[in-house]
């Protein structure tokens, strides 16, 4: 049973937070094999300065649309699965 967090700044409509869930979920199922019931999400939404992120880590930059996203899985995944995942995710 994974568990995700999806953590953003506030403002976005529902209809675009359905749809991010539903991608990350989506991905989940694609790259890691899990059922597409098995779906446990929370997302968090969070005030301006609730949020610290460095915006050029890694090459950036990263604007307000930033969004974290974290997921606690029951097993091991291999590095490919783990490449794939994030390959997918940040297609989304």
């Amino acid at each position: 049973m994974p568990y995700v967090r999806i953590s953003l700044l506030k403002g976005k409509p529902p209809q675009y937070l359905r749809a991010l869930a539903d991608g990350i979920h989506q991905a989940m199922a694609e790259c890691f094999e899990v059922p597409l019931a098995d779906r446990f999400q929370l997302i968090h939404q969070h005030e301006a300065g609730e949020m610290i992120f460095d915006r050029d880590y890694a090459g950036g930059p990263r604007s307000d649309d930033f969004v974290l996203v974290a997921i606690q899985t029951g097993r091991p995944r291999t590095a490919a699965a783990k490449a794939a995942l994030f390959a997918r995710m940040a297609a989304i």
